[in-house]
């Protein structure tokens, strides 16, 4: 029997795949969080976000404003000020984002037990099973 072909995001031709690639970045749902109270200028943005290159935070800058996410502001001050805020589109993310990161405050306890165990289980020597035919 023909197996079918994968649809929607599991299918590398659709259009949300990019979407949903470009969100499972940790960097890009980290910054969408740091911009989500206020305006937030680059520099300061690089100091939020622990961890983040300039080159990556360039980048996620940019898909994020290309996904509509997030929009660039240039404030008018001497010198010129760019500020990077979240999007309407962005905002209904964000509040998605927000009920993950308290599903994995509220399982914490349980994804460390379930990580211990993991770890004892790969720290032992293999067993070896033979399978017959």
């Amino acid at each position: 029997m023909a197996r079918k072909l994968p649809q929607g995001p599991l299918s590398a031709s659709c259009p949300t795949r990019l979407l949903l690639d470009q969100i499972a970045n940790k960097w890009a749902v980290l910054v969408l969080m740091a911009v989500r109270d206020e305006p937030v200028r680059f520099n300061e943005l690089k100091r939020t976000v622990e961890g983040i290159s300039q080159k990556v935070l360039g980048q996620t800058l940019q898909q994020l404003e290309r996904n509509g996410l997030v929009e660039r502001q240039v404030w008018s001050l001497k010198p010129i000020a760019v500020a990077y805020a979240i999007t309407p589109h962005g905002r209904g993310l964000a509040e998605i984002v927000e009920q993950l990161r308290a599903w994995a405050v509220q399982t914490l306890g349980r994804t460390q037990s379930a990580q211990a165990r993991f770890d004892a289980r790969q720290a032992r020597p293999p067993s070896v099973r033979v399978h017959r035919a």
